[in-house]
């Protein structure tokens, strides 16, 4: 294989990664120009259309699929090969892929953390992609999610400390709705639901003197985004539910009213995952390890 055949496969498989060219061509150093003949000249040399493009949107062809399949595997494992070289650094270098299942993920789990990783690891990229979960077919090196979103049969590291996930609603809903008294009141509100992808709606959970209580709220507006579901909220649409730091300073400055906070104990945690199939590549070991140094100094 000619250099230049490998370059083009390896764009092939960067476009179907990202599902667009403009962020393949930022990851590989090019502009998207560059690499659309990059693939022309690819299609052209193969004599068939690997990819259906549009200004809108990207599929693979039968062809494509079938490329895709033989190269994938071929192209990870030729990274995992290189990946070793690691080894003999003074300090790992290389992209760190992480799979953040959310902005709230984002902002209290990485965000704490990843100035002080980057500057004690330089030659690592973190490569952050919000919204993603699956590391596995997504060709990540982990994720970070919320422990009800990691599947079992992953490798778990906790992220940072136990956070409340409490009610809340704006003046504006609350001076028209009686507050509520235990989380069965919330029935009778006009509640914000949020969906994370094609799951079912988010159950709320609440504690108190050693009862839990799941309630299934009725759902006024469905959101499948954070942030939507803040902005919701302090629109006075209804009662939103909500990891406490992500919306700390409207409750300071009473843009958002705590609901039930005798009902909200410390229970929400994010988790750092991945696999088991497969080492570890350096970066990821080196963020591993890092974390686990984090916790320990904050105890």
């Amino acid at each position: 294989m000619h250099g230049s055949d490998f370059a083009e496969l390896a764009a092939f498989a960067a476009i179907v990664e990202r599902g667009s060219f403009v962020k393949a061509a930022a990851v590989l150093g090019m502009s998207p120009s560059t690499l659309s003949q990059t693939i022309r000249t690819l299609e052209e040399r193969l004599g068939v259309r690997l990819l259906n493009r549009t200004t809108r949107s990207l599929s693979l062809t039968a062809a494509g699929e079938r490329l895709l399949a033989r190269v994938g595997p071929a192209l990870a494992e030729l990274g995992q090969a290189t990946e070793t070289v690691n080894e003999f650094r003074d300090k790992p270098a290389g992209s760190l892929r992480l799979a953040l299942s959310s902005p709230v993920a984002a902002h209290l789990a990485i965000e704490p953390v990843l100035a002080e990783f980057m500057a004690e690891y330089p030659d690592i990229v973190p490569d952050l992609v919000i919204g993603a979960q699956d590391i596995e077919h997504g060709r990540f090196d982990a994720g970070i999610a919320s422990g009800q979103l990691v599947s079992r049969d992953m490798i778990t590291l906790p992220v940072g400390p136990r956070y409340r996930t409490i009610a809340v609603a704006a003046p504006a809903y609350l001076a028209n709705c009686p507050r509520p008294k235990v989380p069965q009141d919330l029935r009778e509100h006009r509640c914000i639901g949020f969906r994370f992808r094609d799951k079912a709606l988010f159950h709320w959970w609440f504690e108190k003197d050693g009862e839990e209580m799941e309630i299934a709220v009725p759902a006024a507006l469905v959101v499948n985004n954070a942030d939507v579901l803040v902005r919701a909220a302090l629109l006075g649409v209804g009662v939103g539910y909500m990891v406490e730091p992500y919306i700390a300073h409207y409750i300071a400055d009473g843009r958002l009213i705590p609901l039930l906070e005798d009902w909200a104990p410390r229970r929400r945690q994010y988790f750092l995952y991945y696999t088991s199939r497969r080492q570890p590549p350096a970066p990821l070991k080196a963020f591993i390890d890092f974390l686990r140094h984090h916790a320990a100094a904050a105890r």
